[in-house]
């Protein structure tokens, strides 16, 4: 019965959209109507209200949607969707304002004489108003407007100029920033969470092991990195339509004419060029830019942009008035005292004024500050004064914002409705069970996507599909791809809904606006090439990975939050750079360390010369353990061959045992409830009993499947790369042992003048307690021993200096003993000055010598933070997937 409630589902679904119900509603009142049917029916004619569930009952599935929307707001790390009213209240200002229209007027004249030139131009604004807006409607209808016609008046192919500008306003979705980006990260959050339990299993089932390697784990995504993942595909395919244009343009010359206008080019026209161009361009650097550099999240990006679209709208209202630019003028001068202050005083804080500097930073900051909030306040008044644009801003920014959280919440009811009749599981059996592994199944859920957006809308598409089958996607290891890159993907795919008749948005949109003579069989003929255009993009983010997962590593690497060398995510790729390292210099490498062996350290601790002798052997050792590590890869990928399809074969046979485990499992929980005081009834028990005698003799029959040699051939496979795991932990445990005695030598000599400061102080100590209180003293030792705690390697002189404050804390404080404990400090103090200052003098430079050859290598995971040129290797390695299925 739950399969007949499932498409119940479905269908009810299906019948709400086709009939023109709004989807705010069609969702959660398909959802609410098939859940309270099939628990009146389990009711009526069954065992109780949920019986027709797969499990929990009406009551859980009906809050489960509400309550799983409502967690957005309350987990703190989730609070992406603030950003939404702040993006679409940019792009509805300006758009109200009459910036896009501007944009549209002068790129017309700047590109008209190239042939296909007015075609490109309109690629070239709404990629612009991607950036800016992203509000799909609002640019087709704008394009539609001006563009349209001037397109007709010079010959232009009514399916060429009608496509072109159907496609050009969808770029909103894939180029950030943009809400269906936005609503994609927020759904992949949870499905990433979701995707890395169902690998955990996986690997326990797999290995038996409890624990699985974090390198394993499910790579996670933000707003932040699908904006930088998306950016490169959406300039990609930018550049396919420019380029359609012009080949169709310069094949067909007639269908796409170039159009010359005598003396436009002029010193006024460039003018008028730049202040068309630059204030977006500016506005598109500071939110994308902002976000990039990792300066603000996309939240506080969001309303840059919002506050940065208000300031445009507010010259652009006035234009040609006096005083126009004012505003935006005195908001600029603001900005470079904003960055005057930061370049010059660093941060500022009002509790920290220490001196005149200081009070300057402070002064300045504040005066920033101020014509910062006049250049705003300003221009929100004219705004607000000026045909009410501002109003009419917030008011379907209100609206907009209200129907995208409205269909978020009824897609969440809609999902659990889902779940709650076992769709989720047969949606995962159907993907799982094809032949082709994670192709295959990626391959169905684009083509479902594709097909989906003939009939529904980016928003549905996002919220209702990817919740289910992001999990099944993201936790293949065979494939092993990143959350950000399946988001842009599902993106680019989505994006395609705006064009597929017959309820093609942009269409509809265009059709509003577009005279007479345009047919609507123009406008689907016009689209078609784009479609195509599309799906050649997604088939190029296909392929190369590397255009949507190489800029977030590249941030996320050059940030000032970077992970740090020893993350284990990095190690692989590190490891393929130090061993190229390693194969380049590494006679240079060997010659250093000869070197550092052959200093004289003879006047150090001998723990320190024992320290160092063993850190020049591991070092050694390093090089020929590297070599290990690539034999143990290659052993590896030459056994791998001949193991994968057999391991393939296997595991989907332990998988569908598994499933048929599950469902034996839930069959059992009936058998045990059934009877008299059960409740289900004793014919169901014996139903359930007789089910699982079938489903325990297929489970038999799927493992007598499995061939009898896969015991032998698994555990020699498994030896080949437990071989190859050994060696990458030997040598990382070698690296590691390497490079701490040298960095510890190092700081304990550059400290030998902070250490010889100190000796003043702790005579003047010795002498300041005679005349304290034992309270007063304790404190008086426990201060200047924190000092002496700071200086590295003072463990010794610390020594004394506890001592004396045990005496002076104890119930009989003894002056004497405490100043004689002291002098155990003095003592052990100059002692190591002795050696300190020489070494300070005779070997530190060596040391530093050798550290500058060793650092990008052996000392690499001992590093705060990669360097740049190496975290760019790193960040381009990490942006292919890599094939972790044989470990699992």
């Amino acid at each position: 019965m739950e399969l007949f409630f499932l498409a119940l589902l479905v269908l009810l679904m299906a019948f709400a959209l086709g009939s023109g119900f709004p989807v705010a509603f069609a969702l959660p009142g398909s959802a609410i109507i098939t859940i309270v049917l099939a628990a009146g029916s389990g009711y009526l004619f069954s065992t109780g209200p949920d019986a027709f569930f797969d499990s929990g009952g009406a009551y859980q599935w009906l809050s489960a949607g509400v309550t799983n929307f409502r967690g957005i707001y309350w987990e703190a790390e989730r609070d992406t969707l603030i950003a939404i009213p702040l993006f679409v209240f940019m792009g509805i200002m300006l758009q109200r304002s009459k910036i896009a229209e501007d944009l549209l007027v002068t790129m017309a004249r700047l590109f008209g004489p190239v042939p296909g030139g007015l075609g490109i131009s309109v690629v070239f604004v709404g990629a612009l108003l991607a950036a800016t807006t992203g509000i799909v409607g609002a640019t087709v209808v704008a394009m539609g407007l001006i563009s349209l016609p001037a397109m007709l008046r010079n010959n232009y192919s009514v399916p060429l100029a009608t496509g072109t500008i159907a496609a050009s306003g969808t770029l909103g979705q894939i180029i950030p920033p943009s809400i269906v980006l936005i609503i994609l990260a927020d759904q992949l959050a949870s499905a990433v969470d979701q995707a890395g339990t169902i690998r955990q299993t996986l690997f326990k089932d797999s290995t038996g092991e409890l624990s699985m390697p974090s390198d394993f784990a499910v790579v996670s995504t933000s707003a932040g990195e699908m904006f930088l993942g998306a950016f490169l595909p959406g300039l990609v395919l930018v550049g396919l339509y420019m380029l359609f244009i012009l080949g169709f343009a310069l094949i067909n010359p007639k269908a796409a004419p170039a159009v010359h206008e005598e003396g436009s080019f002029n010193r006024e026209f460039a003018g008028k060029v730049f202040m068309t161009l630059v204030p977006p361009l500016a506005l598109i650097f500071l939110v994308l830019g902002s976000i990039i550099a990792g300066v603000a999240t996309v939240n506080q990006a969001g309303a840059i942009g919002a506050v940065g679209a208000m300031v445009m709208a507010g010259y652009r209202l006035k234009e040609g008035e006096k005083g126009a630019y004012t505003p935006a003028i005195l908001g600029i001068i603001a900005l470079m005292g904003v960055a005057v202050v930061i370049s010059f005083f660093g941060s500022v804080n009002i509790k920290r004024i220490n001196s005149s500097q200081d009070i300057l930073a402070l002064v300045l900051a504040l005066i920033s500050v101020s014509l910062i909030l006049i250049a705003i306040f300003w221009s929100g008044w004219r705004t607000m004064k000026f045909e009410d644009t501002l109003r009419g801003v917030m008011v379907e920014t209100a609206k907009t914002t209200a129907l995208v959280f409205i269909i978020l919440l009824g897609a969440a009811m809609l999902t659990s409705a889902f779940r709650a009749f076992g769709g989720e599981h047969l949606v995962k059996e159907f993907l799982q069970g094809l032949p082709g592994g994670f192709w295959a199944q990626f391959l169905i859920v684009m083509l479902v996507i594709f097909i989906l957006g003939f009939f529904l809308d980016f928003i549905e598409i996002a919220v209702v599909v990817v919740p289910i089958v992001a999990p099944i996607l993201l936790a293949d290891p065979s494939a092993n791809v990143t959350a950000v890159w399946l988001g842009v993907m599902i993106g680019l795919n989505i994006q395609t809904s705006f064009l597929t008749p017959p309820f093609g948005f942009a269409l509809f949109y265009l059709r509003g606006v577009a005279p007479a003579v345009v047919k609507t069989i123009d406008m689907y003929k016009g689209v078609i090439a784009f479609i195509a255009l599309q799906l050649l993009a997604l088939a190029i983010v296909g392929l190369f990975p590397q255009l949507v997962n190489y800029l977030p590593n590249r941030s996320s690497l050059l940030s000032e939050t970077a992970p740090p060398p020893q993350n284990p995510r990095l190690q692989y790729c590190m490891e393929n750079l130090i061993y190229e390292d390693f194969q380049n210099n590494g006679d240079s490498i060997l010659s250093a360390i000869s070197t550092a062996e052959g200093l004289d350290v003879s006047y150090l601790p001998k723990g320190l010369q024992k320290d160092l002798a063993k850190g020049y052997e591991k070092a050694r050792d390093a090089l020929p353990q590297m070599s290990a590590i690539r034999e143990a890869e290659n052993a590896v990928a030459a056994a791998a061959g001949d193991y994968r399809p057999l391991h393939v074969e296997v595991r989907a046979l332990e998988r569908d045992a598994r499933r048929l485990d599950e469902r034996i499992k839930n069959l059992s929980v009936i058998v045990q409830r059934a009877g008299p005081n059960g409740i289900y009834t004793e014919a169901q028990g014996a139903a359930a009993a007789k089910k699982i005698e079938v489903l325990t003799a297929e489970k038999e029959a799927l493992l007598a499947q499995i061939p009898d040699e896969w015991e032998a051939v698994h555990k020699e496979f498994a030896a080949i790369q437990k071989a190859e795991t050994n060696a990458r932990r030997s040598y990382r445990r070698t690296v590691d042992d390497a490079y701490e005695p040298m960095l510890e030598v190092k700081a304990i000599l550059r400290d030998a003048e902070k250490l010889a400061a100190l000796e003043s102080e702790i005579v003047a100590l010795k002498a300041e307690i005679q005349t304290l209180e034992p309270a007063a003293a304790v404190e008086a030792i426990a201060a200047m021993r924190s000092k002496v705690g700071e200086v590295e390697g003072s463990r010794d002189i610390r020594k004394g200096l506890t001592d004396a404050r045990k005496i002076m804390r104890s119930k009989t404080p003894d002056i004497v003993a405490a100043s004689a404990e002291i002098d155990n400090s003095l003592a052990a103090l100059a002692a190591d000055l002795e050696w300190r200052q020489r070494g300070a003098k005779e070997l530190l430079a060596d040391l530093l010598t050798y550290d500058t050859a060793i650092n990008r290598n052996i000392g690499l995971r001992q590093q705060d933070r990669l360097p740049d040129d190496m975290a760019l290797d790193v960040a381009a390695c990490l942006a292919d997937h890599r094939d972790i299925s044989l470990n699992f």
